[in-house]
């Protein structure tokens, strides 16, 4: 019986994490998983090379084809229904494990942190086995890039989505001896204003797209930009990092 094969009468999902981007931190188990995988879904963008099938490609030259699941987000300004594309991406993946077929859903960074899996999961959960592998996160990958240890001995860590109100932010910042700040896209100026507020801005950087070729890291307090793209984080210490005694 090969890995792939299941007892059941239909086939599995498994909710593959890919880690932040560089093709060489997927888990070897989530590489074996996604050579032997029939049937691939992933997220994309309208009119966007899905980021999750690019971070996988290099692994699959030379493999046979496989059917594949683009779930694909009209890019509008206002906030599409997401709901939608979920509904129809979970309906093409019942219809090949209720063939037998098994299916690996890509997922960028971890399936479970922030992740798009999740709303797949909760639609299929129950009713075909599932199998969760866990990727890399983005929180680590940036604090590797970086070299900034985020916690140690008994520091409280946060893990904060730059869209929450300045009192929800301050309040976080306040009782906290590290944080990781996500989502900061158009909220950057802000977050630099209220970090400078509380004393801390000498002690955080930033990080834009760990682990890839065009990886960058710059201390927050030299950073000129007011926005930045979707793949950037905000690192943040009370010490300038955990290592500081």
């Amino acid at each position: 019986m090969s890995p792939m094969t299941t007892l059941s009468t239909t086939g599995q999902v498994f909710g593959v994490g890919l880690g932040p981007g560089d093709p060489e931190l997927l888990t070897l188990k989530a590489l074996r998983l996604i050579q032997q995988a029939p049937v691939l879904a992933y997220a994309a963008a309208e009119g966007v090379p899905s980021f999750a099938r690019s971070i996988v490609d290099s692994h699959l030259r030379g493999l046979d084809a496989k059917v594949e699941i683009p779930m694909v987000m009209p890019m509008v300004a206002e906030r599409f229904p997401a709901q939608e594309v979920y509904d129809q991406g979970a309906t093409e993946i019942r219809s090949h494990l209720n063939a037998g077929r098994d299916v690996v859903v890509l997922c960028e960074g971890d399936p479970m942190f922030y992740g798009s899996f999740m709303y797949l999961f909760g639609r299929l959960n129950g009713a075909f086995p599932i199998t969760v592998v866990p990727g890399v996160s983005s929180v680590m990958a940036c604090a590797a890039a970086a070299g900034w240890p985020l916690v140690a001995r008994n520091d409280a860590f946060r893990v904060l989505p730059a869209t929450l109100d300045d009192d929800a932010l301050r309040q976080q910042i306040d009782s906290a001896e590290g944080l990781a700040f996500m989502k900061v896209g158009r909220h950057l100026a802000r977050l630099k204003v209220l970090l400078r507020e509380a004393g801390l801005i000498e002690h955080a950087v930033y990080v834009e797209r760990a682990s890839l070729p065009n990886q960058r890291v710059v201390p927050l307090m030299a950073l000129d930009e007011d926005r930045a793209p979707y793949f950037s984080m905000v690192l943040v210490h009370c010490r300038g990092g955990a290592h500081v005694l």
